[in-house]
């Protein structure tokens, strides 16, 4: 089988899109949406790798959590796919274009006990977050509707970040995380 190209998002603007927005608006809307698709998609991913690679105490609580939140998230990566379509893009759901586009590194954690996969993931939900949080701001005046739809996710989002924190969390409140910025580091903490 001949290697197969590598997929990429267009950035030009598309010949329609939904009535006003100006194509060339549109376009940069769905190239922040594309990156917002392959940030969930990667979520998505790495939930499920971590429900299936968690053990130890704690094992049948978080890897019950996991499933819903895998769900859901699929879910908002559908929303955001249809809501590219909707702009006149075509979204990218590929794996190659995942790995291709993103600025992120794949996650680091293989099988792990319970706490160290929740400070990775932590981290992972920290970094989406934030990322939406910006993609929330920078469609304000060209798109509210997108607007609206990355403020339901994002409070989803920090819904299940909060549940995962729960599990960091000591009774004054201080997150075994505080402070840290990459899963292993956050791994590494969790198990003092």
């Amino acid at each position: 089988m001949p290697p197969r190209k590598r997929a990429t998002v267009s950035t030009t603007s598309p010949s329609y899109t939904v009535p006003g927005i100006k194509p060339e608006v549109a376009g940069e809307v769905i190239t922040l949406l594309q990156d917002r698709l392959n940030a969930l998609n990667d979520l998505a991913l790495t939930l499920k790798h971590i429900h299936w690679n968690v053990v130890g105490p704690h094992f049948i609580a978080v890897h019950q959590m996991l499933d819903p939140q895998v769900d859901a998230v699929r879910e908002m990566v559908d929303d955001i796919a249809e809501r590219i379509a909707t702009l006149g893009g075509s979204p990218v759901g590929t794996p190659g274009a995942l790995v291709a586009q993103r600025t992120w590194d794949d996650y680091s954690i293989g099988r792990a006990d319970t706490n160290s996969h929740l400070a990775a993931l932590d981290i992972v939900y920290t970094g989406v977050i934030e990322a939406h949080r910006e993609a929330i701001e920078k469609t304000d005046e060209p798109d509210p509707v997108t607007q609206d739809l990355l403020i339901a996710q994002a409070g989803q989002l920090e819904q299940y970040h909060w549940f995962v924190r729960a599990h960091l969390e000591n009774a004054a409140g201080v997150l075994v995380t505080e402070g840290v910025k990459d899963e292993k580091t956050a791994a590494r903490r969790a198990k003092r």
